[in-house]
């Protein structure tokens, strides 16, 4: 399955853009989606992935117009050996523009996931605020989440940040759960529940 997404934001609109996959297992979903922006747009991406085989989502958006605002923001929940790939490149060719990047993967027995996000600010951009965050919770001893968040500046007055953090469910918190009468896989999907809220 292709999917291609095009937004044209013009000066003071505002875009949201949510989608939500559910396939079946042997799905391979190749989705694209290109953003461009001008003068004080606004611009939400959301992708919550529940359901694949092999999925790869690229978003390419380019912030060409002063004060834009940019969220791309994606949700995984994998298990069995679904693949989750997400790729986000947001160019900041004009001063005083914000982004946020905000990727959460939950994945479960053999599931694999990847993330790499960039976040290029050109020379002329500057007052830019960018954010990129990726946040993996590895439920099972055999899932794998491989992630490169990546910042390319040239602009000297910025405020940029990227982070990415990868862990397994917490044993303590389990067990004080299990303590208190709730079955372990009740405990655990809350856990994961309470991750990706």
């Amino acid at each position: 399955a292709t999917q291609v997404t095009e937004i044209f934001a013009g000066r003071d609109a505002i875009v949201d853009l949510y989608d939500l996959e559910e396939n079946a297992d042997k799905t391979t979903r190749l989705a694209a989606v290109f953003a461009e922006q001008k003068e004080n747009s606004n611009v939400l991406v959301n992708n919550i992935t529940l359901n694949c085989g092999t999925t790869r989502n690229n978003y390419q958006v380019k912030l060409d117009g002063e004060h834009a605002e940019e969220y791309v923001c994606g949700m995984v929940i994998a298990d069995r050996k679904q693949y989750v790939d997400n790729f986000a490149y947001l160019d900041h060719a004009k001063p005083h523009c914000t982004s946020t990047q905000l990727f959460k993967y939950v994945l479960q027995d053999e599931s694999k996931g990847a993330f790499c996000g960039r976040i290029l600010v050109e020379k002329d951009a500057q007052k830019t605020q960018a954010y990129q965050t990726n946040n993996n919770l590895c439920a099972s001893a055999d899932a794998q989440m491989f992630s490169k968040p990546q910042l390319e500046i040239y602009a000297d007055d910025v405020k940029c940040s990227h982070g990415l953090t990868t862990g397994q469910l917490d044993e303590e918190a389990l067990f004080y759960m299990r303590s208190r009468g709730i079955s372990e896989d009740a405990a655990r999907v809350m856990l994961m529940q309470a991750f990706t809220a």
